[in-house]
């Protein structure tokens, strides 16, 4: 379809203030979803981007859900040739929880533009950056597009969530319910971040996840620590021997076969890692800490991004309350995660994590395995049409060429896109790493509010073929 993107940029610079106060009035709806009060906040929230789409031009649903709402649009180009292809953007207009609430400089619903020297202004408010100003970009770019052409350049799909803050429980049925309204060449997602303020970036790892809670058990009930003490084994010290032994010196994990399967990331890809002059101290100093302590043979980005981990989240066992209680616990605790990068499946991770808790009990000790869960990890090819053309398009808007890079944590829609619907995902945002997201005073720089508006404007005109 030969239409240009120049006058839609225009048209973008022309609505700023408009788009700046329909983002404000989403932000004052609090979308709270894992506080079930806040139920028809969320509904608010669902038919009020119902209603943005619908005056930009769409075609919208709000589909009711076990939970939350589900909100989706389409745009279909008519009158022209196109050459068929369509595109699925995700984005979620629920909210984390603001407590507490004391910390917050200003009331959290109550978006505010805050000026800063030597930094530009950035919006206040709970969801700021995750997701409503982050989805408001795609929403807007739209909009322009519809406002100058009359049509997108080609069809795009828009499916909201109101549950990604409290786990997307209706997420897989809604999407085994609706394959064929949802199906498209390739989803968009928006719920990622730039390297830094002037760099774009498209994100193409993602780490998988598995946890699971290690019950040991010693004697039938707690035990009096000066009757037993010294002849009843200690389920508190057998379980912290044994996740004592979980890593090495060298921050191995010593898991049996915990690395077999890993696919190591390109040296092109290790080579552009190296060359962001990523600041490992003060990324650490930033938190309190000063030396870096995973693996030893690895950078820090490389242990961020493209190398698995095995933490203990919690451990519990025995009296914790004030004072003193001199026990031997009949039972001891832990929480544990794993982290897996490309060729690791969650389910031998787990199995290696029982036999490696079973090897090291001793006779009088019994081990129980709760909670377990797992995802695998995902990594996207970034020599694709699609992954080129949005390269392409981030790199004429910040002047600069986007950075392809890892993500350490785990976002589930997006194995859900490829397992459920067959399609892989292009993980495109504009959050810093700044932006306090689940945090009092989550910020979004209007910077990047403007700039992710203008971008999503060159990505879909790249994606339909534009030059």
């Amino acid at each position: 379809m030969a239409q240009n993107v120049q006058p839609v940029l225009k048209r973008l610079e022309e609505t700023t203030e408009r788009a700046l106060e329909k983002l404000f009035e989403l932000l004052r709806i609090p979308s709270i979803s894992t506080d079930p009060s806040y139920g028809a906040e969320c509904i608010r929230a669902a038919e009020w981007c119902a209603g943005f789409l619908r005056d930009a031009g769409f075609d919208v649903a709000v589909r009711p859900t076990d939970g939350q709402p589900m909100v989706v649009a389409s745009q279909h180009p008519k009158g022209e040739k196109t050459d068929g292809s369509r595109i699925l953007f995700y984005g979620h207009y629920d909210v984390q929880p603001p407590d507490p609430l004391e910390l917050w400089s200003s009331p959290p619903f109550e978006p505010r533009i805050v000026e800063r020297q030597n930094a530009g202004p950035f919006i206040r408010a709970r969801g700021a950056s995750d997701d409503k100003g982050q989805l408001m970009t795609f929403l807007d770019a739209c909009r322009a597009w519809l406002d100058v052409h009359g049509n997108l350049p080609l069809a795009v799909t828009i499916l909201l969530e109101g549950e990604e803050e409290s786990g997307s429980p209706s997420m897989l049925p809604f999407l085994r319910q609706n394959k064929d309204d949802l199906k498209a060449d390739i989803a968009l997602a928006c719920d990622t971040g730039q390297w830094d303020g002037e760099t774009p970036a498209i994100t193409t790892m993602l780490r998988g996840l598995a946890t699971a809670e290690v019950v040991i058990s010693g004697a039938n009930r707690d035990l009096h620590s000066g009757m037993y003490g010294g002849p009843a084994i200690n389920p508190i010290s057998v379980l912290t021997r044994v996740l004592a032994e979980l890593r090495d010196d060298s921050g191995q994990v010593q898991i049996e076969r915990f690395y077999d399967g890993i696919e190591e990331p390109a040296s092109a890809q290790l080579r552009q890692w190296r060359e962001l002059g990523f600041d490992e101290r003060a990324f650490l100093a930033d938190v309190g800490l000063a030396e870096p302590a995973g693996e030893a043979d690895r950078t820090v980005l490389e242990q961020l991004w493209s190398r698995p981990t095995a933490e203990i989240n919690g451990i519990y066992g025995g009296y914790t309350g004030p004072g003193t209680k001199t026990v031997i616990p009949a039972t001891a605790a832990a929480k544990l995660s794993f982290r897996l990068v490309p060729g690791q499946e969650p389910r031998k991770i787990l199995a290696g994590f029982r036999s490696f808790v079973e090897k090291r009990l001793p006779s009088d000790c019994k081990a129980a395995f709760e909670g377990e869960t797992g995802s695998p990890a995902i990594c996207f090819d970034t020599d694709t049409p699609p992954m080129r053309a949005a390269a392409s398009a981030l790199a004429d808007e910040f002047g600069r060429p986007a950075i392809f890079m890892g993500c350490g944590g785990s976002i589930p829609i997006v194995e859900a896109f490829r397992s459920e619907l067959g399609m892989d995902s292009m993980l495109i945002g504009f959050a810093l790493n700044d932006d306090q997201i689940h945090s009092p005073n989550e910020k979004y720089n209007v910077s990047s509010f403007l700039h992710g508006r203008r971008a999503w404007a060159r990505i879909i005109d790249r994606l339909a073929g534009g030059q």
